[in-house]
């Protein structure tokens, strides 16, 4: 092969591989809230859109946290719902954190 063809090759790849990180990510808009809540209990852990350019991870339980953080239940808009409970969200509790209710 020469080095013509290589440098072709490694092109198509990089912008193949390119192609799919550009899919975008899921949104819970385009979703009903059964299908979102299912999706992150199936997942465990996943980023979903929730409208526009925004964004977050949403998690089954805490087991798909760090350890040191905790989570906080998440809402997030769907087609039928406008605050649909998904799962939850991971965050680093604060030291005034460890007594509110999360």
């Amino acid at each position: 092969m020469s080095n013509r063809m290589a440098a072709a090759a490694a092109a198509l790849l990089l912008v193949g591989g390119g192609a799919a990180v550009a899919q975008g990510r899921p949104s819970t808009l385009s979703m009903s809230c059964g299908q979102a809540a299912g999706l992150v209990q199936a997942r465990g852990g996943i980023v979903l859109g929730t409208g526009g350019q925004t964004y977050d991870r949403f998690v089954a339980h805490r087991g798909f946290c760090e350890p040191t953080e905790a989570v906080k239940r998440a809402f997030v808009p769907t087609r039928d719902i406008p605050a649909c409970l998904v799962g939850y969200r991971c965050f680093e509790p604060g030291r005034d954190d460890w007594f509110n209710d999360f």
